[in-house]
Parts: C-alpha cells; sequence; structure tokens
C-alpha cells in the first residue's frame, strides 16, 4: 500500500516552487480608491479661492461705500461753508451801501462801494484775538478759500421796465433803447422782439395766460422774450431789468449807455461827461446841464446823480471748486434789502463789469 501524500517527501521542485514571488493581481477599474480623496482636496481649494474672492469683493465694495461717503460729506460741508461765507459777504456789501447812505447824496464811482475786492485769502478776514489769523486753526478750513466780489449801481444802465407800461410802449425808453441797439449794431428786429415779449409777459402776470412768456428775473434771462444769445451777451453790460421804472444814473453809466439815455449827446460831449465826473461827481442834474448846454435835454424822470438799486456779486472759490452769487438789493436812506440772490456758476464774460469800465 502507498503511503499517504502527507507523509511523502517534497520534491525538490516543489521546494523551488515555494521560494517564487506571487504573480501581481491584475488591474480593475474599482480597485482605484485614492480619487476621492483628491477631489476633495480640490473641492476645499475652489472654497478657499472662492473665499477669498468673496472677502476682497466685500472689502472693495465696503471701501468704495466710505470713500462715497466722505466725498459726500466733504462736499455737503463745502456747500455749507460756501453758503454762510457768501453770506456774510452780502451783509458785508450791505453794511457799505448802508453807511453810504447814511452820508447821502450823489452815488459815483470814487465812493467805497465801487472798488471791487480783487481775489484774496479768506484768512486774512477772519482774525482772532491778539491779530493773530486763523491759518493754522484745522477747523476753519479756510487755507484754500479766496474770496472775490464787486458791487454794481444797476442805474447806471438802461432799464429794460422802463419800455413798457400797463401794455403801453413809452415813447422816451424807446427812443434811449434804438439808440442803444445801433450803437451796438444789434437788429432792430430784435428791438421789436424785446418790447412784444416784454408786453406779452407783462400782460400774462396778472392773467392766466398759458402762452404769455414769463418776465424774466434777470438780464441773463433775457432769452426769454425772444432774444439770441448774442443779442444777449451784447446787452448785459448795458441794460438791466428791475421791478421797477429808474432814471439812469450819470455818474455811473459808460459811454454807450450815456450816448443812448441822452437824446442829441454827441461822442465828444459824452467823453467830457466822463473825464468831468472822474475829476469831480456831479452833485444836481443841474451840474450836467451847466456842462453840455442849455441845447440838451436833461431831465429827472430819465436821469439822475443817484441810486437806489445795486448788483452785489460775490465769488469763492474752495479748493477746486468755485461758486458764484449775485444778489439784487435795494438802497433806501439806510435802509439796504436783499430783493432775491441766486447762485451758480455765471458766465464771466457777459455778466461781469468792473467799474473801471464804466468810467
Amino acid at each position: 500500500m502507498s503511503p499517504p501524500l502527507s507523509g511523502c517527501a517534497a520534491s525538490p521542485q516543489g521546494d523551488a516552487t515555494r521560494g517564487l514571488a506571487k504573480p501581481a493581481p491584475r488591474w480593475h477599474p474599482l480597485r482605484q480608491r485614492p480619487l476621492p480623496r483628491l477631489r476633495t482636496h480640490g473641492a476645499a481649494l475652489l472654497a478657499a479661492m472662492l473665499t477669498v474672492t468673496l472677502v476682497a469683493t466685500f472689502a472693495a465694495a465696503a471701501m468704495w461705500q466710505q470713500w462715497r461717503a466722505v466725498e459726500v460729506e466733504t462736499a455737503e460741508r463745502g456747500r455749507v461753508q460756501s453758503a454762510w461765507i457768501l453770506i456774510g459777504a452780502l451783509d458785508w456789501s450791505r453794511l457799505i451801501l448802508r453807511e453810504d447812505g447814511r452820508s447821502g447824496g450823489a452815488d459815483h464811482l470814487a465812493e467805497p462801494w465801487a472798488i471791487p475786492l480783487q481775489e484774496a485769502r479768506l484768512s486774512t478776514f477772519l482774525a482772532a484775538d491778539k491779530n493773530v489769523t486763523q491759518v493754522d486753526d484745522a477747523s476753519t478750513d479756510t487755507t484754500e478759500a479766496f474770496l472775490s466780489g464787486q458791487i454794481t449801481d444797476l442805474q447806471g444802465r438802461l432799464n429794460i421796465t422802463n419800455l413798457a407800461e400797463g401794455g403801453q410802449v413809452q415813447a422816451v425808453a424807446l427812443r434811449q433803447f434804438t439808440r442803444l441797439f445801433e450803437r451796438l449794431g444789434l437788429p432792430g428786429q430784435q428791438l421789436s422782439t424785446l418790447i412784444d415779449g416784454l408786453r406779452r409777459a407783462q400782460a400774462g402776470a396778472g392773467a392766466d395766460s398759458g402762452s404769455a412768456p414769463l418776465l424774466p428775473p434777470s438780464v441773463t434771462q433775457l432769452g426769454w422774450l425772444g432774444l439770441t444769445p448774442a443779442t444777449v451777451a451784447a446787452l448785459a453790460p448795458h441794460v438791466t431789468l428791475l421791478p421797477v421804472r429808474t432814471p439812469v444814473n450819470l455818474n455811473t453809466a459808460d459811454i454807450n449807455v450815456l450816448m443812448a439815455a441822452i437824446d442829441g449827446l454827441d461822442s465828444a460831449t459824452a467823453q467830457k461827461i466822463v473825464q468831468t465826473r472822474e475829476a469831480r461827481h456831479f452833485r444836481t442834474l443841474s451840474d450836467v446841464r451847466d456842462l453840455v448846454g442849455a441845447s440838451i435835454d436833461i431831465n429827472e424822470s430819465a436821469h439822475a446823480v443817484a441810486s437806489s438799486y445795486f448788483e452785489v456779486r460775490g465769488r469763492l472759490r474752495l479748493g477746486d471748486a468755485m461758486v458764484d452769487e449775485r444778489s439784487l438789493v435795494r438802497k433806501q436812506g439806510i435802509d439796504v434789502t436783499t430783493l432775491w440772490r441766486e447762485r451758480g456758476a455765471f458766465d464771466r464774460e457777459t455778466t461781469q463789469t468792473l467799474p473801471g469800465a464804466q468810467r
């Protein structure tokens, strides 16, 4: 009987087979397990990048909102400061006119009100105790603020209100404006347009008329009556628009206005009036009559040597911003009343007339 297999001696070949390495397992797709870990790491990186982007976006938005709030606050502070400074300048001008009214007499270009204020640093007007200026005081914020201004006699110009009254054209004023338009080389049709617009505006002011033009508050709005911008620009230094009829102040009117306001006045006599009043102003209309002679009509209804209506103009330059304000004031003795004020960036070329240009 053969011995059992378990008891058989191992063959040399079997021993050699046991010493060999096992063959490598065959590849299968389901056995690739590291992929979920790589996907987790990628999602975490993407989430971190998204978080950083959101934080940066929110931070930028917050900084922009803060910058915008600072800019709005700065602009509002500048607006309030400008308003108060210009109000102070207006009060100062009224004080000058009040002192002029206290002395009485004629109004002329040698008086203090006629001297324009050239641009000056605002801090020079603000003095603290012991004459120490406020330049170094950060709370005042006036180191970059500059103020300028002037007072203009509006009765040194032809008053457009004189042209029509109660819907009727006034002959004397019509002749004056006709001469002015001829002196300035403006077409007569524009004068007819002005008169027609003024009459319709005056008629519409007391009635409910939707077709009538509005009465302009100042000369710069004369386009409301149908005038062209070129005509308005040419007329601006020589005409005014006052609430009542007014005579022309012969002490402050320029040559063009003098020759338009006085019937029969030639250029040589107008130059003589200007030169005479520079040396000594006219105290009464009799002084003017003695100068021009009896052949030229000088009368109280159309001419004067004193004024009641003035324009006060102030300009504030605060940093890079510039604000203009002009006001119409009425002087009656020592009472100086502000009739209207407007603020904006007015045309420097057509609305500003230095007193020197009136001489």
